[in-house]
């Protein structure tokens, strides 16, 4: 499940044995449990937010409204955003899918550039595909999803 993070705290331990700053930032690590549907997550939960007071919007989206997962008969899941209320700047992501070890990646990603959850939402996911949920979930954020089916 986290062999990555091995990998990432190795690569941090060889740059500062060679001299350099090593770091891993633990809230961009993706989690990833490889089960039926596939489980993953990266950052602050809904829980972890609010135990901290650090106010914050959620943005969800069902894959039952994904037209690629409708053909592929894999509607269960769903992608939540959580984005700072304030700055939009996101602040973690859960997933629940087939497929959603890969679709992970843009997210950690955004964050990592400090992205804001409107950043995803107006960059054109290829349709029919998985990762137009990502995007929506992104625009549920601010309530501007293109599809009107979120939970």
């Amino acid at each position: 499940m986290l062999a990555h993070k091995s990998s990432e705290e190795g690569i941090a331990v060889a740059e500062r044995i060679a001299g350099h700053t090593g770091h891993v930032d633990f809230d961009k690590v993706p989690w990833v449990i490889y089960t039926d549907p596939e489980i993953a997550w990266v950052g602050k939960s809904e829980n972890d937010l609010g135990l901290a007071g650090i106010p914050h919007k959620v943005g969800t989206f069902t894959f039952a409204a994904a037209g690629r997962a409708v053909a592929m008969n894999e509607t269960a899941g769903h992608v939540k955003i959580l984005a700072h209320a304030e700055t939009d700047r996101i602040l973690g992501a859960q997933m629940v899918d087939p497929g959603v070890s890969e679709l992970i990646a843009e997210v950690v990603l955004a964050m990592e550039l400090n992205a804001r959850a409107q950043d995803i939402g107006v960059v054109a996911h290829a349709h029919l595909s998985l990762s137009e949920a990502v995007r929506e979930a992104a625009l549920a954020v601010s309530r501007r999803a293109i599809t009107k089916i979120n939970r």
